[in-house]
């Protein structure tokens, strides 16, 4: 027979403290710089980057030498580019794709986040996890 734990006061508030640190630890870069592009770069390459938005997974991208990437919006399909440094932001831009994407770099106590450069609050990218597993591709109309 096992024996239960009562929930208490103190339980149930250290549980909602853990809570809200998980919850709003993409935030705690506000206050902090971006990073540089050195630190990026350091931080990034030879990994594979999976980020979330909002609660749910939103993309995968893999950082190769060279400041080159491959982006997977989680459909299979990858695009290749390059990523350069504009003052703070980091810029991408990608095969087929003419306008740049750059964004600020935080580094936050779970991993990193990305605000949009263009972004006025909200809606930032974060980091979920990371591997240093290549992206897998299977390519533009496979099996049409």
């Amino acid at each position: 027979m096992t024996r239960r734990q009562a929930v208490t006061p103190f339980t149930l508030t250290a549980a909602l403290v853990a809570l809200l640190c998980l919850v709003s630890a993409p935030r705690a870069a506000e206050s902090g710089q971006p990073m540089s592009a050195a630190e990026f770069e350091a931080y990034s390459t030879g990994k594979t980057l999976y980020y979330g938005y909002d609660g749910i997974e939103y993309g995968i991208e893999q950082y190769l030498p060279g400041r080159r990437v491959r982006w997977s919006a989680l459909d299979g399909e990858c695009l290749d580019g390059t990523w350069y440094e504009r003052g703070r932001m980091i810029c991408f831009v990608y095969e087929g794709k003419p306008e740049h994407q750059c964004w600020f770099f935080f580094r936050t106590p779970g991993g990193i986040m990305a605000r949009y450069a263009n972004q006025t609050g909200g809606g930032d990218l974060y980091e979920t996890r990371q591997s240093n597993d290549p992206l897998l591709c299977r390519g533009p109309e496979v099996g049409v």
